[in-house]
């Protein structure tokens, strides 16, 4: 029997398009880097659709019927952009959601749909810690219900819960959320950070390059005066006095 949740009349969606906007950088800052790392993480996977604040239509034929999840990944859809995800056109419901919460609504209402949609893991993030604690968390579908997920901290101190679905670990550093590879040991960088890095490398390789060059320059110097030098040892005494 399909959930009442899935009845467009018993859900309450923004009148508007129904996109939830981030309020403020401390919800966007964090948004953002997860769509882009995520986006980046999977891109030689074609079976992997990463997107976020993109509208999911669950209902055919009721445009009313729709979330638009801060974060969103599904194993096993096409990696092609989207102007909305129709849940009766793809091969399922996302595996993986992430809200970066600023209000309850993410504890009641969502939740509930999301169960309802099949969602495997629901994840949320409260970046200025006001509404959950801890601030991150995780809801692992087991059954027909969510199960809370527990934490540990790592060796850093860092909060850290791992994903089945990403095969990666959601950590709160003290640079905010970040995910973290474990075959590498780092953690997926933002932007700024991979920009910084790669200056970093670009650098170190310049300096590197310099430094080959000054120890070539001084070994076809030496090698210079070692040819002189022999040169004038196999000249006849006469000549070299």
């Amino acid at each position: 029997m399909a959930s009442p949740l899935l009845t467009p009349a018993k859900v309450d969606y923004p009148s508007s398009d129904g996109r939830p906007m981030a309020e403020s950088d401390f919800q966007r800052t964090p948004l953002t880097y997860a769509v882009d790392r995520l986006r980046y993480h999977f891109r030689e996977r074609h079976d992997v659709y990463v997107s976020g604040n993109l509208l999911i239509y669950y209902q055919e034929g009721n445009p009313k019927a729709r979330v638009a999840p801060d974060v969103f990944v599904v194993l096993g859809a096409t990696n092609v952009d989207r102007s909305s995800y129709l849940l009766w056109k793809e091969p399922k419901a996302p595996d993986f959601v992430l809200e970066v919460t600023s209000r309850g609504t993410d504890q009641g209402r969502k939740r509930e749909l999301y169960r309802a949609l099949g969602v495997r893991e629901y994840w949320q993030y409260d970046p200025t810690g006001d509404y959950l604690e801890p601030r991150l968390q995780c809801l692992e579908l087991t059954g027909e219900e969510y199960l809370r997920v527990a934490g540990e901290e790592s060796p850093d101190g860092a909060l850290a819960l791992g994903s089945v679905v990403l095969g990666l670990e959601l950590r709160v550093t003290e640079r905010g959320l970040r995910f973290h590879d474990a075959r590498s040991g780092r953690d997926l960088p933002n932007l700024a950070e991979e920009s910084t890095a790669r200056q970093e490398a670009e650098t170190r390789l310049d300096q590197e390059a310099a430094v080959r060059r000054r120890e070539a320059a001084a070994r076809q110097a030496a090698e210079a005066r070692v040819a002189e030098l022999e040169a004038m040892l196999r000249r006849p005494r006469s000549e070299s006095s």
